[in-house]
């Protein structure tokens, strides 16, 4: 396949930014988009030029940082699937692809395609965690019994990699779903609810203070998800930080 990429480049995050033309030739299907631009790379370097920057690690669907806006779309054209796991395939010979970073004032951009997604860090750390001991001789944490619906909805909170794709879907650049996903996946299971008043207004606390606007009902973060969050955490999370704020 022969592609007109349009790139967003930018040297650094005082610089202002804009978008640059690359033809690409010879792209195969088969090809993911993260080893697309990995051609595109060595073909900017064979002639002495600058490559393009863009977060990557496991390139497996499980770290997140692959994170892009294809066309418009977190993710691309796909569903259920990180950018590094987006084939080639899902598009056509001839066919002209806007790559730009994700954006939101929370998510500054570094350079080029990479965004500075530390606030996720900073929204985790002020109550993503539970004060139980879990090292040592500690007693099993299935002698606790947990009902089976509570312990899946539990997990596929936990699911949530924290990539911002819900951010990026947003136009309030809002952080609800991978905030309450973060909430849910404790507030369901005992372990969780020894700091669940404090866990939910620090989180969201945190999150109002980085700057992420408010939740706009529309749904875009849900089906963008990679990991397919579902809107319910966001309810879960509304009811939890109402009766903490009740309780003071």
């Amino acid at each position: 396949m022969k592609l007109y990429l349009k790139i967003w480049r930018q040297k650094d995050a005082s610089s202002p930014g804009k978008i640059v033309d690359y033809t690409l030739d010879g792209v195969e299907g088969d090809m993911s988009f993260l080893e697309m631009l990995d051609i595109l790379n060595e073909e900017l370097v064979s002639k002495g030029e600058e490559p393009v920057e863009f977060d990557h690690d496991c390139r497996e669907g499980i770290c997140g940082t692959c994170s892009l806006q294809i066309n418009g779309e977190p993710h691309g054209p796909d569903r259920l699937v990180t950018t590094c796991q987006l084939h080639m395939r899902k598009f056509n010979d001839g066919d002209t692809i806007v790559i730009e970073p994700f954006r939101a004032n929370a998510f500054p951009v570094i350079k080029d395609l990479i965004v500075d997604r530390s606030a996720f860090d900073r929204i985790q750390q002020a109550g993503g965690y539970i004060s139980v001991n879990t090292s040592g001789n500690t007693v099993d944490a299935n002698c606790i019994p947990i009902n089976k619906h509570d312990a899946d909805e539990a997990m596929d909170a936990a699911t949530c990699i924290g990539c911002g794709a819900c951010v990026a879907a947003c136009k309030n650049a809002s952080a609800m779903l991978f905030t309450s996903a973060k909430v849910s996946q404790f507030a369901l299971l005992p372990q969780g609810r020894i700091e669940a008043v404090e866990r939910v207004q620090n989180m969201v606390r945190q999150m109002d203070l980085e700057g992420f606007g408010n939740c706009t009902n529309t749904g875009a973060c849900e089906v963008e998800c990679p990991k397919g969050i579902s809107l319910t955490n966001i309810a879960r999370m509304n009811r939890e930080y109402l009766s903490a704020t009740l309780k003071g």
